[in-house]
């Protein structure tokens, strides 16, 4: 298993280009499987829950290319013969469960394990199973699997509300009924951008969608869609990782290029009450600590709030700044698992439900620290940038699901990352 020893205290200078979206990419990945012929996805990022999800995708009978060197995944459906996602891939990342739509929507039918993930909160796809029976599809549960079927071609279709509004639910809902359901009302539907990425993308392949981008979706039944080349939106989560990154450390001065400033919702909003220096120019953001940062309280909400896959790093962040501050993750509220060790690095943190509140401004000492998530994971990789001596982070397969070359990226800029194997 792989560990990161990292020297620190090194400040970012340089530029660091954005990769493709792992959590947009899984969508159009299970969206390609509904069409007549192949699809080819760009801007795909080189990640384990990438790999991991092709091989479901392969599972069914359907043809994946992933041509690494150019990010490009060609995915062609022709041979779909089995409607099926098995417990020993599906149990390694959520949103293998959007199978149940794609299948369903592929074949009428689909045979799907009950999800795994990150080792953090309870995640119930009910929400998911409830909406396909209001849909008119038929859900059956034996022994860990959801097994989905529809009599004849299409069913009724009807409405559902969303409560609590869910991006996975939305994308698997819409992945069921764009080919199987009459007229279909999604309402609180998830207006995440990977939500409106995944209904611009069945759209050009002939979908039937109103309401792309608001809270209520409207979908109407397509007998066919075509497969097209459609480019993954770059990383909002990774754009905004880097920027909590630099910001964090005194020194900083690094620049991400090829960015959606559009998807950060609320973030930027957050980010300039730092204090630190802070540009956006088209698709490149600049960020330079020359003084310090300041103590900034935030909540999570759904989108266009603050995400709750930055709060880790915000609260890593928040060690280093100016007197105290709260983060409160008001859409997980047991996602706190890296608060013990970045105590173990001296940072001063204190949880209380869905609520930590950190008390600045700490010096940090390295220490070998453990993660259980991908967020956590990368957060104690800041918090080792940011440390003096030497840091190990453990578990860091937990990184390599979501961040694509992130030692390489981070060295490149100046920092002192090295992976090595760990016995």
């Amino acid at each position: 298993m792989d560990k990161f020893i990292i020297e620190g205290p090194t400040p970012l200078k340089g530029t660091i280009p954005i990769s493709g979206s792992k959590n947009a990419a899984l969508p159009l990945m299970a969206a390609s499987l509904l069409g007549e012929s192949a699809t080819e996805l760009t801007l795909v990022p080189k990640l384990q829950d990438i790999y991991t999800f092709n091989n479901v995708l392969r599972v069914t009978g359907a043809r994946v290319d992933f041509h690494e060197k150019e990010n490009r995944l060609v995915i062609d459906p022709k041979n779909l013969s089995f409607p099926e996602a098995p417990y020993d891939l599906v149990r390694k990342m959520r949103a293998s469960f959007y199978m149940l739509g794609a299948l369903v929507g592929r074949t009428g039918r689909a045979k799907v394990s009950l999800p795994g993930g990150c080792a953090w909160g309870p995640r119930p796809v009910d929400l998911h199973l409830k909406g396909f029976e209001a849909m008119g599809i038929k859900i059956d549960l034996q022994q860990g699997y959801v097994n989905a079927s529809i009599e004849g071609e299409e069913v009724e279709g009807g409405e559902f509300t969303l409560e609590p509004s869910s991006v996975g639910a939305t994308v698997n809902l819409v992945l069921g009924a764009v080919k199987r359901a009459k007229k279909f009302v999604i309402k609180n539907a998830a207006k995440e951008p990977d939500v409106v990425l995944l209904c611009n993308m069945l759209k050009q392949m002939g979908a039937d969608i109103e309401g792309i981008g608001s809270s209520e979706l409207t979908i109407r039944r397509t007998e066919k869609l075509k497969g097209i080349t459609f480019s993954n939106d770059p990383d909002r989560i990774e754009t905004g990782t880097f920027m909590i990154a630099a910001a964090m450390i005194p020194g900083s001065d690094l620049t991400l290029t090829g960015c959606k400033p559009t998807d950060l919702g609320a973030f930027p909003k957050s980010f300039q009450k730092l204090g630190v220096e802070f540009d956006i120019d088209d698709t490149t953001i600049r960020v330079r600590n020359s003084n310090g940062i300041n103590a900034v309280n935030i909540k999570t909400d759904i989108y266009p709030g603050f995400p709750t896959d930055l709060q880790a790093q915000w609260a890593t962040m928040m060690t280093q700044a100016e007197g105290e501050s709260k983060v409160t993750d008001t859409i997980y509220f047991d996602r706190f698992s890296y608060v013990p060790e970045l105590k173990r690095l001296g940072a001063s943190l204190k949880v209380d439900k869905n609520k930590v509140t950190i008390s600045g401004k700490t010096p940090l000492t390295g220490a070998s620290v453990m993660s259980t998530d991908l967020r956590a994971s990368v957060s104690l990789v800041m918090a080792g940038m940011a440390a003096e001596g030497k840091t190990e982070v453990l578990r860091i397969y937990h990184l390599d699901r979501g961040y694509e070359n992130l030692e390489k990226k981070l060295n490149s800029a100046g920092a002192s990352v090295t992976r090595v194997t760990d016995n």
